[in-house]
């Protein structure tokens, strides 16, 4: 009997406990709450109070407005998967909603304040550059657009510095049709960064190390017409105007023919 009454209790005890979390409070109270400890500087507490008004309230207009809310509490607690879920979810349940720009700007950030080091990893800058251009896309007169803007630009430049790292290190090793993937790359993909004279001029470099004259000389107008001022372009001229100095380790003659099988 005594062990029955021990679980008794023990049970209703549990039950008490479960009912006063289930609780329904007014929607304002439970989000001036969430708000107010958002405020306060504790946004790893607020966000799943902004999750309660959603769960008690769903229909309520500051439901919505509790939604985005948790998300951006997860995004200040640098909880970055949980945000970008709740950003998802967000524009998924409500895509006509006025605040939907701000949730693709939010996610976009999310992406961007990961980016770590370019060299090592590049995928967050990846996901970075396509979330701002997929908010750029959706929203060409927003109030992010001008940011967004300059951080596509910062992530493509990210990408294009990883880009010439790698093909200065096939380059160094004389791997010179990795090197020209890599430089190729740069100027077709990220043509619009400052990468892309430096990239010219280690074609040049490439291609010279393989006897291949004549795709030096088209690489070397490029540079010319593109970006005449480049210090690039003069260390380009200079390199063709004197090409009986002494020859770095690894220059050597051969047709395009012989060479076709470095750039499958």
């Amino acid at each position: 009997m005594i062990v029955l009454a021990s679980t008794a209790l023990l049970v209703a005890g549990c039950s008490s406990t479960e009912v006063e979390e289930q609780v329904e409070r007014p929607v304002e109270q439970l989000y001036n709450e969430a708000l107010n400890t958002a405020l306060a500087g504790n946004a790893k507490k607020a966000a799943p109070k902004f999750e309660e008004v959603e769960r008690q309230h769903p229909y309520s207009s500051l439901a919505v407005r509790a939604q985005l809310m948790a998300a951006w509490a997860f995004y200040q607690d640098n909880n970055y998967p949980r945000a970008i879920a709740a950003l998802d979810r967000f524009v998924e349940l409500n895509p006509a909603d006025e605040r939907v720009e701000y949730a693709y700007y939010l996610k976009a950030l999310c992406y961007y304040e990961q980016i770590v080091d370019v060299q090592r990893d590049a995928e967050m800058t990846k996901l970075a550059m396509q979330a701002f251009e997929e908010l750029v896309r959706r929203f060409p007169d927003g109030d992010y657009f001008r940011d967004a803007t300059l951080k596509i630009d910062l992530t493509r430049s990210h990408l294009a510095g990883k880009e010439m790292a790698v093909g200065r290190f096939y380059l160094s090793k004389q791997h010179y049709g990795a090197a020209l993937r890599r430089f190729e790359n740069v100027v077709t993909d990220y043509d619009t960064t400052n990468q892309v004279p430096e990239a010219l001029y280690r074609m040049t470099e490439a291609y010279l190390s393989l006897g291949l004259a004549s795709e030096a000389n088209r690489v070397e107008e490029v540079a010319v017409y593109n970006y005449p001022k480049s210090i690039w372009t003069q260390r380009l001229l200079e390199l063709r105007a004197n090409p009986e100095r002494e020859l770095e380790a690894g220059w050597f003659e051969r047709t395009a023919e012989s060479v076709v099988n470095l750039f499958d």
